[in-house]
């Protein structure tokens, strides 16, 4: 085994690296699952809830289409929570790369 693989190997056994892992993957799974889920709502909600997004609101505007426009402010809150939280991920991050780098 080489040197490089010695420190893969060290990373990897690093109990902090492994929080970040077991972290990051809870997060991004959990953002997955609301993503995906909150996107299937309009077609699904549009094909089998149709007098609810039928109903109107103000003017030309319904449920269903304030629905749809809010999928663009949904996926900007995303990128902004994952923004957040990737500052904290490369925090970890840049502290295991440290330990790393003095092994």
């Amino acid at each position: 085994m080489s040197r490089a693989d010695n420190h893969w190997v060290a990373i990897h056994a690093d109990p902090a690296f492994q929080a970040l892992h077991a972290e990051k993957t809870r997060f991004l799974w959990g953002l997955m699952a609301f993503s995906i889920s909150y996107y299937f709502l309009l077609p699904l909600g549009a094909a089998w809830f149709t007098d609810i997004y039928r109903k109107q609101i103000w003017g030309p505007l319904n449920v269903g289409l304030v629905f749809a426009l809010s999928q663009f402010v949904v996926a900007w809150g995303v990128a902004w929570l994952y923004a957040r939280r990737a500052a904290k991920f490369d925090a970890m991050a840049a502290a295991i790369a440290h330990k790393a780098a003095h092994l």
